[in-house]
C-alpha cells in the first residue's frame, strides 16, 4: 500500500508593519501511524490589527489547533475534530476579549486551515484569509471571503475568531489528485497579487518553500503594506486506501472483552484489575516492548449498541489529552494501531482523599491548605481549556505517601463551546456524591466554573473541619425547597482553630445563590490564605438580631418591674 507524500513549507514575515500579527503553521507528522491515522495540517491565522490583541489571537488559534488536533481520538472524524476544536479556541478569545474594559482589546483572528488526511483535504475557514486549489495549470479560490463593503471601497470582516461566542465556520472537503498544489494566503497577498500573479509563481519548478517565499516576495514588491503570510503544500503521492473505508474501520471498533491477568491487547500485557464497574473496567497493563506501565480503561459491555455512551467514552480520551498539569491525571497519546476500543492513563499512585481524610482527621492547616491547593490548580487547568470536571469529590481524587495530588475521571467532564446538548451529571448510587456536587446541578441548571468551585470549597471545609457543610441532611434533599430548609453550619464549631476569617470564605464558597458564591477559584484562594477585612467586620444580620433580640430584653424587664409597681401600690391600698 503507498502512503501520503506532501511537500508543504510556509513563509511568514511582517512586511512593511512594525509588528506581525499573522501565524502560520505547518505539521507533517514523520511518525507513519500518526500521519496515517491523523493526516498534515496546514493553517494561516491573521489579527484583526484594529483589536490590539490580533497577535496573540493569531498565535494562539494555529498553535492550540495543531497541538489539539493531533490529541483528539482516532476514532472521530476530521471534521468532528475540527469543529470541537475550533468551538473552543473560539469561545476562549471570545471569552479573553470580555476581560477587557476598552472594546478595542479584542483577541480577534481570521482563521484558515486544511488537514489533508488520506485522498482528502478538509478545510475550516472564517475570516478574509483564503484557501487556493491550484491543479492542471488552473487557480481556484475555494473559501468565500467573509466581509463586506462599506463606503469608499472599506470592507469590515464579518467573521471572525473570538468574535462571537458561537463560531460561523465553513467546511468543506475536497477529492485531491496526485500533483495538487494548495496555498493559503493572509490578505498581504491576495489583496496585492492577481491570480495570474500567482498561477506564475506555483507553475514554476520549484520546491513549496521556494514558492510560498517567492509569493511573500513578489506582493512585498508590489506594494503590500500589510503582513504577508503564504503556505504552499505539493501533493507528490496519495494513499492507495480509500480515506471513507478507514474511517469506517476506526469507528467500529469493537469492545474489548472482560480482561484477566496475562491477557494481550494490541501489545499491553494485563497485569490485573484495578477498578470495574456496570460502566466501565480499569486495569493495570504493561507494554511487553518497552516494559512501560499503564492504566488501561475499557468501556462495558452493558453498553455496545449505546451510541451516546460510545461517543461519550471516546471524548473522555479527548478531553484528558488535552490538559497538561502535575495534579491532573495524565492520558497517554498512542502511537500503534487499536483492535478495540480502549484508552490508557498514567498509573495513578496513593489511595483516594476520602480515605486518606479518614485516616488523617484534622490535618494541620498549613498541611491542608497545601493540599487544597494542588486539587484547585489542577482544577484551573481545566477552566483554562474551557471544561468543567462537573464530579470533583474525594473519591475522584487520588493522594500519595508524599501528600501529591492527582485528580482522576473524566466521565463527566462538560466541554464549553461545542454543540452537544448539555445535561446535569448522574450519581447512580455513588454513595456520598451528592455532598459534593452543587445542588444547582441537582435542580437541572449548569452553573459552570462555580459548580466545580462549590465541590472545591465542601471539600476544604471538610478537611478542616472533619465534616460536611450542610451535614448529611443534604444527602436526603431532592427539590429546591429541601435545599431551602438547609443551614450552613459554622465550621469553627467542629474546629475551633478556624478564625472567622476562613470561615466565611468557606461559606461563601458554597452559597446555593451564585450571586452570592465566588465567581473564580483564585478569588476563593485569596480569601483563604489572605484575610478579606469584609470577612473580619461582624455580621449585619447578626447584630440586627442581637440588636433585636436586647431591645426585647429591655422591654420584656420594663413590662415586669411596671407589673411589680402595680402590684404593690394594689396592696398598699388596702
Amino acid at each position: 500500500m503507498t502512503g501520503l507524500k506532501l511537500d508543504a513549507a510556509l513563509h511568514c514575515v511582517q512586511g512593511r508593519k512594525s509588528l506581525n500579527e499573522d501565524a502560520a503553521g505547518v505539521q507533517v507528522p514523520t511518525d507513519n501511524y500518526l500521519l496515517h491515522s491523523k493526516g498534515a495540517v496546514l493553517v494561516v491565522a491573521d489579527g484583526v490589527s484594529s483589536a490590539e490583541a490580533g497577535k496573540e489571537a493569531s498565535e494562539t488559534a494555529v498553535k492550540r489547533f495543531i497541538e489539539e488536533y493531533y490529541s483528539t481520538p482516532d476514532t472521530w472524524s476530521v471534521s468532528h475534530c475540527g469543529e470541537k476544536i475550533l468551538s473552543t479556541i473560539n469561545l476562549r478569545l471570545y471569552r479573553q476579549s470580555h476581560e477587557f474594559a476598552t472594546e478595542s482589546k479584542g483577541y480577534l483572528c481570521t482563521f484558515s486551515s486544511i488537514i489533508i488526511k488520506s485522498q482528502t483535504a478538509h478545510f475550516f475557514h472564517v475570516g478574509d484569509s483564503r484557501i487556493y486549489l491550484f491543479r492542471d495549470g488552473e487557480l481556484k479560490q475555494i473559501t468565500n471571503d467573509h466581509k463586506a463593503s462599506i463606503a469608499d471601497g472599506k470592507f469590515f470582516l464579518t467573521r471572525a475568531m473570538g468574535m462571537d461566542n458561537r463560531l460561523h465556520l465553513d467546511y468543506g472537503r475536497l477529492a485531491l489528485q496526485q500533483g495538487d498544489r494548495l496555498l493559503l494566503t493572509s490578505d498581504g497577498i491576495h489583496d496585492f497579487l492577481g491570480d495570474g500573479d500567482i498561477v506564475g509563481v506555483l507553475n514554476k519548478p520549484a520546491s513549496s518553500q521556494e514558492q510560498s517565499q517567492q509569493l511573500v516576495d513578489l506582493a512585498y514588491k508590489q506594494g503590500s503594506d500589510d503582513n504577508i503570510s503564504a503556505v504552499v503544500c505539493y501533493v507528490e503521492q496519495l494513499p492507495s486506501e480509500n480515506l471513507d473505508d478507514y474511517s469506517a474501520k476506526l469507528t467500529r471498533l469493537p469492545f474489548p472483552p472482560e480482561l484477566e491477568p496475562g491477557m494481550k491487547i494490541d501489545g499491553y500485557v494485563v497485569d490485573k484489575t484495578l477498578f470495574a464497574s456496570s460502566r466501565s473496567q480499569l486495569y493495570l497493563v504493561h507494554d511487553e516492548v518497552s516494559g512501560n506501565a499503564y492504566a488501561m480503561k475499557t468501556p462495558s459491555q452493558n453498553f455496545t449498541d449505546d451510541i451516546g455512551y460510545i461517543d461519550r467514552f471516546i471524548q473522555e480520551e479527548w478531553i484528558g489529552s488535552r490538559i497538561r498539569n502535575p495534579h491532573v491525571i495524565e492520558v497517554v497519546r498512542q502511537t500503534r494501531e487499536r483492535t478495540c476500543l480502549y484508552y490508557l492513563m498514567e498509573v495513578g499512585q496513593g489511595i483516594g482523599l476520602d480515605q486518606w481524610m479518614e485516616a488523617n482527621r484534622l490535618p494541620s492547616p498549613k498541611r491542608a491548605i497545601a493540599i487544597v491547593k494542588q486539587i484547585a490548580d489542577g482544577l484551573q487547568s481545566f477552566h483554562d481549556n474551557e471544561a468543567i470536571h462537573q464530579d470533583i469529590k474525594p473519591g475522584n481524587i487520588l493522594i500519595d505517601q508524599n501528600d501529591d495530588v492527582k485528580i482522576v475521571d473524566f466521565g463527566s467532564v462538560y466541554v464549553a463551546g461545542l454543540s452537544e446538548i448539555h445535561k446535569a451529571i448522574e450519581h447512580e448510587g455513588v454513595l456520598g456524591t451528592a455532598s459534593y456536587s452543587d445542588p444547582v446541578y441537582l435542580t437541572g441548571t449548569n452553573p459552570g466554573i462555580q459548580g466545580d468551585l462549590y465541590s472545591l470549597a465542601t471539600i476544604t471545609y471538610e478537611m478542616f473541619a472533619g465534616e460536611i457543610p450542610y451535614g448529611e441532611a443534604i444527602e436526603n434533599c431532592r427539590s429546591s425547597i429541601d435545599y431551602d430548609r438547609l443551614r450552613y453550619q459554622s465550621a469553627a464549631q467542629f474546629n475551633p482553630v478556624i478564625p472567622k476569617w476562613f470561615d466565611r470564605a468557606l461559606e461563601k464558597g458554597v452559597k446555593f445563590d451564585l450571586e452570592q458564591r465566588y465567581s473564580s477559584i483564585p478569588s476563593f484562594l485569596k480569601d483563604l490564605t489572605h484575610p478579606n477585612p469584609e470577612f473580619l467586620k461582624d455580621d449585619p444580620v447578626s447584630e440586627q438580631k442581637s440588636s433585636t433580640l436586647m431591645f426585647w430584653k429591655l422591654m420584656s424587664g420594663f413590662w415586669f418591674v411596671t407589673f411589680l409597681l402595680v402590684i404593690y401600690l394594689f396592696l398598699q391600698a388596702d
